[in-house]
Formats: C-alpha cells, structure tokens, sequence
C-alpha cells in the first residue's frame, strides 16, 4: 500500500470536482459506452513522440474508472520499460519490483509486485527493474499470460505504453490488448507525426485521439457562467 502525495496534475485523483477532471469522467464515458459493442477491457495509451502528456493521461483515465465506481476493479500497468514514469507521478517506489519481473522470473506473482493507492481503489503496476532486452520482455509468452490473468482479476486494465515513432514498443503491446488511445499536444504535435503513429497501428484498434494542454481550453470561455459547477481550480500544466 502507497502513502501519497500526489503530482497536482492527476485531477481525477487531487481535484475530482474540478473542470479538468470532469473532462476525464467525459473520456471514461466514452470507454464506457465503446464498451457495449466490443470487447473493451484493457487499454493502451500511447502517443506519437514524448513528452505529449501520455502518462498523465494513463493516470488520469485510470483514475476516472476508479473513482466513478464503487466496486470497479482497475490496474493502471506501467509498460514504458524504457523511461517509466508511472511509480514517479504516483509519489511510490520507483525501484520496486513490477513488470519486468512477473515476465521474467517465473516465481514473481501478480499479488507480490501490485500496489494499491489508497483511497481511491486503484491498482498499480510499476515497470519493475529491467535487465535484458524490452523486445525480448514484450515478446515473452510470459507476457500474454500476465494479460490473460489481470483480465480476469480486473474490470480495466489501462497500459502507459511507450511513444509509437522512437521505438516499436507500443506497436508490439497494442497487438495485445482491446484499443489504444492517441494522446497528442494540441497546436504542438505536427500532423505528419501524427499520420506516421496512426499508420503504425491497426485501424480497428485506434480508440480516438486525446488532445492535451489545448491552449484555448473550453472553461474559458464559459468561466463566468459555470464556475459555481467546478469549485476547485488545479495548477496549469
């Protein structure tokens, strides 16, 4: 169990009652209502380059799940072998056990690597110490068993993935799990990247894409009139 202070940023978890955390309740529904055609249990985030904010929303949109129900069971996996991030943002033990050892020793369990950020009934998963090579880890069968497992212990799975251009990490994972979601630096991002990231993954699998740090947000413009409805304010990205 973690004792945290949390980064300001994981409104769904510091500010759920504010505007930038109901944008995340707005993601989770669209999950939600995805979920009624097809199989949508374990989820990707990805992006096309780093430092566009993929990991914040992992977090965040695993925090949506988890606070907007009761007895919904969610594991957020860091599967960024090569620069985690996850155990950092979450303020717990960035050289604890995680991943990396559930696949490569077969006498790590789920339950002894897995921590749980009270109060908000959320499972982590750190990336775990790695040793040898992400492409030989990513394409364990070991790895297939770990899914299989926490899809039957949780009702959602969200996987912070690597960016899909520097490496072909997340291509390899998003072959394993039900859809990914595209997060993109709004005004930032150049299509080109874009279109290259969005031509890496099978069609069939793309979720949507997630604008981040848009620099007109929308409570902007609607400030005067909807303030009494988002009391609490967060700090600017």
């Amino acid at each position: 169990m973690a004792k945290t202070k949390l980064d300001p940023h994981l409104v769904t978890l510091t500010s759920p009652g504010s505007f930038a955390a109901e944008q995340y309740q707005g993601l989770r529904l669209t999950i939600e209502r995805l979920r009624r055609g097809r199989t949508l249990q374990v989820i990707a985030v990805t992006s096309p380059a780093a430092g566009e904010g993929k990991t914040l929303t992992a977090i965040n949109l695993a925090g949506a799940i988890a606070r907007g129900s009761d007895d919904a069971r969610v594991l957020l996996i860091d599967a960024d072998l090569r620069r985690p991030a996850v155990a950092r943002q979450l303020a717990i033990d960035q050289f604890s056990q995680g991943l990396t050892e559930v696949i490569e020793n077969p006498a790590t369990t789920l339950d002894s690597v897995t921590q749980t950020i009270r109060p908000y009934n959320l499972s982590i998963l750190p990336a775990g110490l790695r040793k040898g090579a992400v492409h030989q880890i990513l394409r364990s069968p070991r790895l297939d068993g770990l899914l299989s497992e926490v899809r039957r212990r949780y009702d959602f799975v969200v996987l912070d993935t690597p960016p899909l251009l520097p490496v072909f990490d997340s291509a390899l994972l998003a072959n394993a799990v039900d859809g990914v979601l595209v997060v993109v630096a709004a005004n930032q991002t150049p299509r080109k990247l874009l279109g290259e990231a969005l031509n890496m993954l099978d069609p069939s699998k793309v979720l949507g894409i997630v604008f981040n740090r848009d620099a007109k947000p929308l409570f902007g413009y609607y400030d005067a009139y909807y303030k009494d409805y988002f009391p609490e304010r967060v700090a600017e990205a």
